[in-house]
């Protein structure tokens, strides 16, 4: 149930053979992002349980059945930027109801991350993944 955009990540992760070279692909992702308004970096928007700063910020667009989730994002750490990055591409611009239905954890284990990453890092993807899905389910609340 992956997005376009997640599909050739995960193209692109078969392609490269070294984890070096994916380490580097996933930083290359997140200096790709425009960084996060300075204002938007509050308390609220902060992710608990990341071992770096994190913050997501929804952003969704439109209103019932043409309602899309989206989220803007930002880390202190180059490699969880790129994690970011990666998650802004396997949910943005689902509905909220299908952000709910994507298996994170799988489509993420299908580039090997869950093998790659520190305990603390896989800790704070978790914890990314399960503040995208409370955001969305907040947005299928209000729609």
């Amino acid at each position: 149930m992956a997005t376009p955009r997640f599909e050739a990540i995960a193209d692109d992760f078969a392609f490269l053979d070294d984890w070096e070279d994916r380490y580097r692909y996933v930083i290359e992702l997140g200096r790709a992002m425009a960084p996060l308004d300075e204002a938007l970096r509050t308390p609220a928007s902060k992710v608990e349980g990341c071992a770096s700063q994190v913050w997501l910020v929804p952003t969704p667009t439109g209103e019932g059945e043409a309602a899309r989730f989206d989220f803007v994002g930002d880390s202190d750490a180059l490699i969880v930027r790129g994690l970011i990055a990666t998650l802004h591409a396997l949910y943005a611009g689902l509905d909220p109801k299908g952000v709910l239905a994507v298996d994170a954890l799988a489509e993420l284990g299908r580039l090997g991350l869950d093998q790659h990453l520190s305990s603390q890092r896989s800790n704070g993807l978790r914890a990314m993944v399960a503040r995208i899905r409370a955001l969305a389910g907040a947005a299928m609340q209000q729609a």
